[in-house]
């Protein structure tokens, strides 16, 4: 039953193990050897944050519907997940030296990086597997090798169709995987 007064609820807030969990799940695809190994992605630090942000925007773009939702705590999934990977870029900088002063000029540079990956890879989607294979070649192999983009764009749409496929309790639940880049053909 719905009480008349819920609306004056704060929201619940996303488990912080959940999200560290889904966060891990990322960074660990993002680490898969055979990326760097097969597909030629450079094995630098521009090379892991581009498949970083690109397994990240993976999720955030299945979990998009869940903002809508009439419960504002799948809602806020979304940005509890966004929050802990700026967290993890603001602790890697510092750990690679990067001083206080400037930690906020390079945030504002991830963030831009960020985005601009995010509306590419949307409106690549869009618009075919060819747009996407080529999207990915400039953003992750630096314009090179679209022979492996292609592989690589085989690989990402396999893994956004297992995303759309879990239910919101299994997505929300950290109960999932991505799929394997060699079961998808790469």
């Amino acid at each position: 039953m719905l009480w008349p007064f819920n609306h004056f609820r704060k929201p619940r807030m996303p488990s912080p193990g959940t999200i560290e969990a889904i966060y891990g799940m990322i960074v660990t695809q993002a680490r898969e050897p055979l990326f760097y190994r097969d597909l030629g992605v450079a094995d630098t630090v521009n090379g892991r944050f581009d498949l970083l942000v690109l397994h990240l925007w993976m999720v955030l773009r299945r979990m998009k519907p869940l903002q809508a939702a009439a419960d504002q705590s799948q809602a806020l999934f979304s940005q509890a997940l966004f929050d802990r990977f700026c967290e993890d870029m603001d602790a890697n900088l510092r750990e690679m030296g990067v001083g206080d002063v400037k930690v906020p000029k390079r945030m504002r540079a991830f963030g831009e990086a960020f985005y601009g990956r995010v509306a590419a890879y949307d409106l690549a989607l869009s618009a075919g597997p060819e747009p996407l294979a080529l999207a990915l070649c400039k953003n992750v192999l630096n314009g090179e090798q679209l022979d492996k983009a292609r592989q690589l764009a085989v690989y990402v749409e396999a893994a956004l169709a297992d995303l759309a496929a879990l239910d919101d309790a299994a997505l929300l639940g950290g109960s999932w995987k991505f799929p394997s880049p060699a079961q998808t053909g790469v």
